[in-house]
């Protein structure tokens, strides 16, 4: 009764209650026979990434996830980064890639397509094979004059165009669709990027990816200083039940307060409020993905099963994300200025690395 299962023209299309699966998700538990034949207790949710920001609960089961991606799942692992871009269109605001150490969603940079592109192409524990060719790590490093690690790239990626100044600064050029990066020939700037970038992946994963406490980051929720920290006060608590779930969420600039329902987050700036991913307001989008707001699905019986009120875990969501947006926010004006320098100094042309054999297209996975 409560499965939802795809429709094609009408008719059960490619996951229905009678379906059988020839295999099970990498890395999670096996169930092969139909849905209606299964008498065990559901496979255990696991977190995935919605949309940039947005983390929540999916049940890792192969007869239950429409057309999910086996390379996707295979190449899974703690260690795993992925960046999700826009693909038919072009970036227009916010940050023009977006990171995530979960599963992502097809739709996960902003709710409309795109492609995921993975750090690494399997799940090995120790010694993972990149999803960056290797002759351009193998260039970059005689270049640079020092050992050129994927994680770097993807950390200089992060820098120079997870945020707003890259989209406003090459709007012309991204009228075609598809990211074109500069490149520094420059050690120290590469250097600094990397660095910099670095954090930025911390922090579009929460936490969950390249953390490192001597540079200040921690494996855990990263925090803004507490002077500048979004805070609910005693007064400001969003009820829970019996009262229902909040319906509405509302930003008010004069006191810098983010109403939720009949409660409040203090201290919460409009750049945080503002802050979107190609027109996705990330906090309105978090929000709306709340129940009973989230479903624009056919009507299901699922939609019935929803929390009395309010959930404990959904205020510690939202302040997480402040966090993470007040951080990032934080950080917008030195890549600006590092992208500036970085434009201003020798780059490397397609040609150069053409001829060096360090160019081509890594491998994009739809989810």
């Amino acid at each position: 009764m409560l499965f939802h299962p795809h429709l094609r023209n009408g008719e059960p299309g490619d996951k229905h209650v009678r379906k059988a699966v020839r295999e099970g998700l990498a890395g999670q538990e096996e169930r092969l026979n139909a849905v209606i034949d299964d008498t065990k207790p559901v496979i255990e949710p696991i977190r995935y990434s919605f949309r940039s920001f947005d983390r929540q609960w999916i049940i890792p089961d192969a007869r239950l996830i429409n057309q999910p991606n086996p390379t996707l799942w295979k190449a899974h692992s703690p260690r795993q980064v992925y960046l999700t871009a826009p693909e038919d269109r072009t970036p227009t605001a916010g940050p023009a890639v977006s990171f995530s150490g979960l599963i992502p969603d097809l739709h996960h940079y902003h709710g409309r397509g795109g492609r995921v592109y993975p750090l690494w192409r399997d799940r090995a524990a120790k010694d993972p094979e990149p999803n960056i060719k290797p002759a351009l790590l193998s260039y970059l490093g005689k270049i640079y004059g020092q050992t050129v690690k994927a994680e770097d790239m993807m950390g200089y990626l992060a820098a120079v165009i997870a945020h707003p100044a890259f989209a406003a600064r090459f709007k012309s050029d991204l009228v075609r669709p598809g990211l074109r990066v500069p490149l520094t020939a420059d050690a120290k700037l590469f250097a600094q990027a990397v660095a910099l970038g670095r954090e930025v992946i911390w922090l579009h994963s929460y936490g969950e990816r390249f953390a490192d406490p001597a540079a200040g980051r921690p494996k855990q929720a990263p925090r803004l200083p507490t002077e500048s920290a979004p805070r609910i006060p005693a007064k400001g608590a969003i009820p829970s039940a019996p009262e229902p779930l909040p319906d509405e969420m509302d930003y008010d600039p004069a006191t810098r307060r983010l109403k939720v329902g009949n409660g409040y987050v203090e201290n919460v700036t409009p750049e945080m409020w503002a802050y979107e991913v190609s027109g996705k307001q990330v906090l309105w989008h978090w929000f709306s993905t709340k129940p009973p707001m989230g479903d624009k699905r056919p009507p299901s019986p699922l939609e019935q099963i929803v929390p009395d009120g309010w959930l404990p875990e959904y205020t510690t969501d939202l302040l997480h994300l402040l966090h993470v947006l007040g951080r990032l926010i934080a950080l917008e004006p030195r890549q600006a200025d590092l992208l500036d320098r970085i434009c201003a100094s020798r780059l490397l042309s397609a040609e150069e690395l053409r001829a060096a054999g360090a160019l081509a297209r890594p491998e994009s996975l739809p989810v």
